[in-house]
């Protein structure tokens, strides 16, 4: 479980792809922290450490992440978003984060709000997905590439997000532009009242 409050930006290194999996080595600075088997969120994506070696950790992602997620597309030397795992007697700064990417989003706005910039994000509209709490509400949560934020202006299949500078310069939310890729994860909350619905209907 995570936060969605990003540590840093994780550096990939390499790339190799075995069958249907692809084995991401990155870089970042709490490698020498790490553990084989521990948990990592990568742009959101929770996944496992197989190796630590050369100052660097690498992580398998199977073709069900693959398909539901950005890392396909990700490339040697892009900055990935990473948060390990909560510590259960912190503070939760963000809101409950699972790991698991529901759906990819594309960016198709940018607007400066005096200094901060407000991102609108478009994804595919499944009316049966929505049923089962797969969408986002006014002031409610969303996770985008890993990052716990607060939703603007949503419509049936699109949202925005402020984002403060120092969100933007310490997440890829610096990388970001319109036509940009990233991974969507709904709120837990919505899903679990979503089913209940249904159980009640």
């Amino acid at each position: 479980m995570f936060s969605g409050i990003v540590e840093e930006m994780a550096t990939v290194v390499a790339i190799s792809k075995e069958q249907g999996n692809i084995d991401f080595t990155l870089k970042c600075s709490f490698v020498d922290e790490l553990k084989i088997d521990q948990s990592i969120s990568h742009n959101g994506v929770c996944l496992t450490v197989v190796r630590i070696a050369g100052g660097t950790y690498t992580v398998t992602a199977m073709k069900e992440t693959l398909d539901r997620s950005n890392l396909g597309l990700v490339q040697i030397g892009d900055a990935v978003n990473v948060e390990r795992s909560m510590l259960m007697n912190g503070r939760l700064d963000g809101h409950i984060v699972q790991g698991h990417v529901d759906e990819t989003a594309c960016c198709v706005g940018m607007r400066d709000a005096d200094g901060s910039t407000y991102f609108k994000f478009e994804y595919k509209l499944d009316p049966d997905m929505a049923r089962r709490g797969y969408f986002t509400v006014d002031k409610g949560s969303v996770t985008v590439n890993g990052v716990s934020l607060t939703v603007c202006n949503p419509t049936d299949n699109t949202f925005e997000v402020a984002i403060i500078p120092y969100t933007r310069a310490n997440t890829n939310f610096r990388d970001i532009k319109v036509g940009t890729v990233v991974n969507l994860e709904f709120d837990i909350l919505g899903k679990y009242i979503a089913r209940l619905q249904d159980f009640n209907s």
